[in-house]
């Protein structure tokens, strides 16, 4: 679990003070990994509090984080500085968290990232790492995982010296999402929340965290009546509390599902999940009712037809990555799974999308 949290509009503003303790040295940097939409909003840089050799590296988003992105980030992050960096901060989405993560992790373990997809493989703790979120959602600033599209497969780094050692959590900061993106990883929290709550691995602690972030959901998304500050609040927590739903349990069909269909086609993870939600009546009733009644709120219209003209090979591909992820299989139909999700199963699922 994260050890240690802001939490309040404006707390940004406390990251000279949180960072300062760390500072191994005036040689050792911090490396500040910034979403690429902010390279040209000087008011958001100038409150980067950088000293000494500090760099910030701007981070490209418009797709799914690679394994070779962060073997590359590496490298890059090592000629930066002859010493090991003091730490990474990671400033924007979910793929700047995971990418922040990552990086955090391969600089101090041998080898490439893709060695270190799966659970538990991570042998050497992590330099320090923060995470400040700028858009609410992903639940990536709490989680234990680095969800990453290698060579073979989508899946994430999960071990314990993933999660960051600090978070800040300043709703501010999610000013200027465009309404489809909110709302896409909005649900990417709704749904964390519906697979944990209806999951077998639930217990009590991922009970108490999903039901809470579920709840802040349907006040966002749902109930309305939210000044905009409200919603930001709300939403930032619900990101947080949907994350540690899953710490102590798994996510489920929709998830696995989506790492499919983002590994073959590239689709972004928050649009993804709701794009596979959409057709999970048969898994998640309650659920699915609930989410096309807040897409028709919204009027988000999901794409239609992006399995349609994929090869047999393409569709293969999609069910093979899919079927990878046994935990949240299991957490889904039980330790029965095979017998219920079959590579037939998920075609007939893929071709409705």
């Amino acid at each position: 679990m994260v050890p240690r949290v802001v939490f309040g509009r404006g707390s940004f503003s406390q990251l000279d003070e949180i960072l300062m303790p760390e500072r191994k040295n005036s040689e050792a940097p911090f490396i500040f990994l910034v979403d690429d939409v902010f390279e040209n909003d000087e008011k958001m840089l100038s409150r980067i509090p950088l000293l000494f050799n500090d760099q910030i590296v701007f981070i490209p988003t418009e797709e799914e984080p690679k394994t070779d992105q962060v073997d590359v980030l590496v490298d890059k992050i090592k000629g930066i500085s002859e010493v090991t960096p003091s730490g990474i901060v990671g400033i924007g989405g979910g793929t700047v968290m995971d990418l922040a993560k990552a990086a955090a992790i391969m600089l101090t373990n041998p080898g490439k990232a893709e060695d270190y997809q799966g659970w538990d493989l991570v042998k050497r703790e992590a330099v320090y790492h923060v995470g400040i979120p700028t858009i609410s959602g992903t639940g990536a600033e709490v989680s234990r995982t680095t969800v990453l599209t290698g060579p073979d497969k989508k899946l994430g780094i999960n071990s314990d010296f993933t999660p960051f050692d600090q978070v800040v959590l300043d709703p501010e900061l999610t000013n200027g999402v465009p309404k489809e993106q909110w709302f896409y990883t909005g649900m990417d929290c709704f749904i964390h929340c519906v697979e944990s709550l209806n999951g077998t691995y639930l217990n009590a602690f991922s009970e108490s965290y999903g039901e809470k972030a579920e709840e802040l959901c349907k006040e966002v998304f749902y109930n309305g009546n939210l000044s905009k500050e409200e919603s930001q609040d709300k939403l930032m927590m619900a990101s947080w509390h949907g994350g540690m739903s899953i710490a102590y349990s798994q996510v489920g069909v929709a998830h696995a599902m989506s790492y499919g269909l983002s590994y073959v086609l590239g689709t972004k993870h928050g649009i993804g999940n709701c794009i596979v939600f959409d057709h999970l009546e048969e898994f998640y009733p309650e659920g699915v009712a609930m989410f096309k009644k807040m897409k028709d709120k919204y009027n988000i219209q999901l794409p239609k037809g992006l399995c349609a003209n994929l090869t047999d090979n393409e569709l293969d591909t999609m069910i093979n990555v899919s079927l990878g992820l046994d935990p949240l299989w299991e957490n889904a139909c039980g330790k029965n799974w095979k017998d219920i999700i079959t590579p037939e199963k998920l075609r007939s699922l893929f071709k409705k999308m």
